[in-house]
């Protein structure tokens, strides 16, 4: 099979890939685990020379990989950039902090000594989805390899180049041959990578449905996972907010990423006495985002990732205003070629309706009415999804005792939801489960042992 690699600006195929065979795929597990076996011994200060390294190759490719990120997915060529910039200084992070997360504890128990040690599992899979392809890869490979682990990807098969660039970052950085290996290989085949004995776990950033198939998959062979899945970010705008900040926040929130971004804020759920000025305001903020050329430097705003994903998104909101909805900014798909799709402001949004209830991957706002602060919390937490959040509020105490409420993993006041090294990262409900990222990331995916001397 011919995996192909369509520009979604322009619809045209600009490069294929051949799929690994099955024995391929087998003596790529093969040599990952056996580059496991002594990298696992090597010690923190060896590991981080050749992550830093990587944060290296990284910078100095930031150009060319935020140009193979656009042709593949459409990202803006400045957000892609920033992506690369960001995964550097992941890689940085856990080579500055790896040795330090992973110290021996000692616990003080009757025995003569007691300590739990963190020791690596073995050969890691990752599935990772197109809409940040190197940074949603670094967050869990930066950590995992760092703690030892060896690591095999199979990365959403319509960014195959950005695939194979991120193995090479791994070979030109100087780690040892084999131990990070790209599996370019449908999504289809992905179970069987799992039912491999070599391959200790997974993780998965993606769909609910993948998510379940790999940690139904995992589950049945004893193997830990952590999911991140999708999320209907509420952002919740109090009486007392600052509008002009809030519609700021809360269109670049939506616009992240062109909108396909699981912590984009996807509801924004409005108090009653402040809604109409904050549409308003949002809407204007909204409409001046600059859509066009994913390789030009000033748009804001690229192609969706595929015309498919374009499909079920205007279909989404067609049936949100067939129920009700009322669309008061953009709704239409534009002429031409590319999957564009212009930024859209739905108000009137109602339970029942796919922008009440769904997640909306694309630069689609879903404005919801409250009556109160109590309402707005009941709103936000009547969803499927608890991923991110966040609150506009001028009382900043208020704001800390609201998002305590948000039934998610990370909320954020005053400001957009979005993902640090030096923070957990995931979430909650059908959003996933596990955490990446901070102290926490890194001992996912390794073996917290109990040693007790007598």
């Amino acid at each position: 099979m011919t995996i192909k690699a369509i520009n979604p600006a322009t619809g045209e195929q600009f490069a294929s890939y051949e799929e690994m065979t099955d024995d391929g795929v087998r003596d790529a597990i093969g040599k990952a685990h056996h580059a496991f076996l002594a990298w696992r011994r090597i010690n923190f200060s060896s590991r981080a020379s050749l992550m830093h390294q990587a944060a290296q190759v990284l910078r100095d490719n930031a150009g060319k990989y935020a140009d193979l990120i656009a042709q593949e997915m459409g990202k803006p060529i400045r957000d892609g950039v920033a992506e690369i910039q960001k995964c550097a200084l992941a890689c940085d992070f856990y080579a500055d902090n790896a040795e330090r997360f992973l110290a021996p504890e000692p616990v003080k128990t009757e025995a003569r000594k007691s300590f739990v040690i963190f020791q690596p599992l073995g050969v890691v899979l990752a599935v990772m989805p197109w809409n940040f392809p190197f940074w949603q890869v670094f967050r869990f490979a930066a950590p995992g390899v760092m703690a030892g682990n060896g690591a095999v990807m199979k990365l959403s098969s319509n960014v195959p180049g950005c695939a194979l660039a991120i193995e090479k970052v791994f070979q030109e950085a100087g780690f040892p041959e084999n131990l990070f290996r790209t599996l370019m290989i449908s999504s289809a085949r992905v179970e069987a990578v799992i039912e491999n004995p070599l391959v200790r776990a997974a993780t998965l950033t993606g769909s609910g449905p993948a998510g379940r198939a790999v940690a139904g998959k995992a589950g049945s062979r004893l193997k830990k996972t952590v999911l991140e899945l999708g999320g209907s970010d509420p952002y919740l705008v109090l009486e007392d907010a600052d509008l002009d900040l809030a519609a700021t926040v809360c269109a670049r929130g939506r616009l992240i990423n062109s909108g396909q971004s699981c912590i984009a804020a996807k509801r924004f759920i409005v108090v009653d006495k402040v809604h109409d000025r904050f549409v308003e305001l949002f809407v204007k903020r909204m409409a001046a985002a600059k859509m066009g050329d994913p390789l030009s430097q000033d748009t804001e705003i690229g192609p969706l990732a595929r015309h498919d994903l374009r499909d079920v998104l205007h279909q989404q909101v067609e049936n949100s205003i067939t129920k009700g909805a009322r669309c008061v900014l953009g709704g239409a798909i534009p002429s031409g070629p590319g999957a564009y799709y212009p930024p859209t402001v739905l108000t009137n949004v109602r339970k029942g309706m796919p922008a009440y209830d769904e997640e909306l991957f694309g630069p689609v706002a879903s404005v919801i009415r409250v009556d109160n602060e109590d309402a707005a919390i009941a709103t936000a937490n009547d969803s499927i999804f608890g991923l991110g959040g966040g609150v506009i509020t001028r009382d900043i105490a208020r704001g800390e005792r609201v998002a305590a409420e948000i039934e998610s993993g990370n909320v954020f006041v005053n400001d957009n939801v979005r993902s640090d090294p030096r923070l957990p990262f995931g979430g909650v409900k059908e959003s996933g489960y596990g955490r990446e990222l901070s102290h926490y990331g890194i001992k996912e995916f390794v073996n917290i042992k109990t040693i007790v001397v007598a």
